[in-house]
């Protein structure tokens, strides 16, 4: 009796044995995958200008945001020529900003990440940084470099790396790494810099 109350025993801890190695590989190696991150209060910084938008580091950024529950702050950067006020009018820029914008908003939408966009305007790419930079709340910063061609050169990611806090990420986008917009769904016709001076372009014309 007790021979066979042993095999009986033997035979529970068996199963039970492989029941538990079914369902780890059910699961996964390392057990059941995380939760989703849980939003929070963070924000990435992303900078880019008028002559280039990477979509690899758009991307990079966005993926950032999603596994942190972070907000991305896309941050267009407008060169205002010294023959004009810091705070005036430019319709050329603001027909490149606003379906910009919107291309990010939409690409944020497929990440589920939250977008807070901002113009910042300066004499030159890194004088509009520095001001960003100055009034701008965030933890990260990704960056599109460049090797010579549009987008922000080895001598601005230096500049950045020496002059903000937080971390710094700087990809370098191939030749063929922009990201196009799709034609303007809502007619948007300005949109407001962190003063409040509004760039005023024109409405899109239906095709």
């Amino acid at each position: 009796m007790t021979a066979v109350l042993l095999a009986v025993i033997a035979m529970l801890a068996v199963a039970l044995v492989a029941a538990a190695r079914a369902l780890s590989r059910r699961r996964g190696v390392n057990g059941p995958s995380p939760p989703a991150a849980e939003p929070s209060d963070g924000r990435i910084l992303f900078p880019f200008a008028a002559s280039a938008l990477s979509q690899r580091a758009l991307d990079a950024a966005l993926r950032l945001a999603r596994a942190e529950g972070a907000t991305l702050v896309p941050v267009f950067l407008a060169r205002v020529p010294l023959t004009l006020p810091l705070d005036a009018p430019l319709p050329r820029q603001a027909s490149i900003c606003l379906p910009l914008q919107e291309a990010i908003e939409q690409r944020a939408s497929a990440f589920a990440v939250p977008v807070d966009a901002r113009v910042e305007r300066g004499r030159t790419y890194r004088h509009a940084l520095r001001r960003t930079i100055a009034t701008e709340r965030f933890e990260r910063v990704v960056i599109s470099a460049s090797g010579g061609g549009p987008g922000f050169g080895p001598e601005d990611v230096a500049w950045l790396l020496a002059t903000a806090p937080g971390e710094i990420v700087a990809l370098r986008p191939g030749a063929e790494d922009q990201l196009l917009p799709n034609p303007p769904r809502r007619r948007r016709t300005s949109v407001s810099d962190r003063s409040g001076a509004r760039l005023h372009a024109r409405e899109p014309v239906p095709s």
